[in-house]
């Protein structure tokens, strides 16, 4: 789906990403990554024992905020800058959602710039990974 310049509104929000990652894919993810941290696949690590399971490596989730935001781009623009923080866990088969608001377009240099709020939100509606990114439209 590709965006039209003149529809989008501060305000709008992006079309939901669900992800629900199992732990073959954050295996996977870690070969692709060199994240091979045990935290991500070792239930007997000691501090998975502590937390009571192994966590989504927080880069994962960044990507799916990318993957968010391409998206929802298609071929009519491109992400300039992303950023994120890791402010909670996420557990292997527990849905999260990639979530994403424009905060701010305007026009720069003969830019056609979006600010956008971007976060992966759990099931509790708390936000893990809050993020800004800020993308060029065609």
């Amino acid at each position: 789906m590709a965006i039209d310049w003149n529809a989008v509104k501060e305000g709008d929000t992006l079309p939901e990403l669900k992800k629900t990652p199992g732990v073959t894919q954050l295996v996977k993810y870690a070969a692709g990554s060199g994240d091979f941290n045990p935290l991500h696949h070792d239930y007997n690590f000691p501090q998975c024992k502590e937390i009571g399971s192994i966590i989504v490596h927080g880069r994962f989730k960044y990507a799916s905020l990318g993957e968010l935001v391409s998206n929802w781009l298609g071929h009519s623009g491109r992400v300039k800058k992303i950023s994120c923080q890791y402010r909670g866990m996420d557990m292997p088969d527990a849905e999260f959602v990639c979530k994403g608001v424009i905060s701010k377009k305007w026009e720069e240099g003969g830019e056609k710039l979006l600010a956008l709020d971007v976060w992966a939100e759990n099931t509790e509606g708390k936000k893990t990974t809050p993020g800004h990114v800020l993308v060029s439209v065609a």
